[in-house]
């Protein structure tokens, strides 16, 4: 599937996605980011870094959502993990804490729909079905 059979309504759709997490991630960790003490920056400090670097590269999915897609990916990937390795055994143990709470329901909302949003035919054209890149 080429970039031109792509609707132009999922081009949008993707754009606002990117929005959504530059918007979501920008407001929920750059404050952090500027104003923190010495024991946030141990203990939360990489987080914070990592989700405030992923949402400023998002703002590329504005102008290029297709080839940022990639990014789309890894939230959907990282999102399940936590969810099935981190929330739901503590879940099950009767451990989560507000916070926790608080994280499972952010991602439980991206693992749902980002899936809806994702052009999945172009995507398996592009990452599985493409040729490989030569290795040398």
């Amino acid at each position: 599937m080429t970039n031109e059979q792509i609707p132009l309504w999922r081009l949008h759709l993707l754009r606002a996605f990117y929005l959504l997490i530059t918007v979501g991630l920008g407001l929920s960790w750059g404050p952090a980011m500027l104003q923190h003490s010495e024991q946030w920056a141990q203990r939360r400090g990489e987080l914070a870094a990592l989700l405030t670097g992923l949402s400023i590269f998002c703002l590329w999915g504005l102008r290029y959502p297709l080839q940022m897609l990639p990014l789309l990916i890894f939230e959907l990937i990282w999102k399940t993990i936590w969810l099935l390795l981190i929330a739901y055994p503590l879940w099950r143990a009767g451990a989560m804490t507000p916070n926790v709470q608080e994280s499972a329901f952010a991602c439980l909302m991206g693992v749902v729909l980002t899936p809806l949003v994702l052009p999945w035919r172009h995507i398996a054209h592009h990452y599985f079905r493409k040729t490989a890149e030569r290795w040398r």
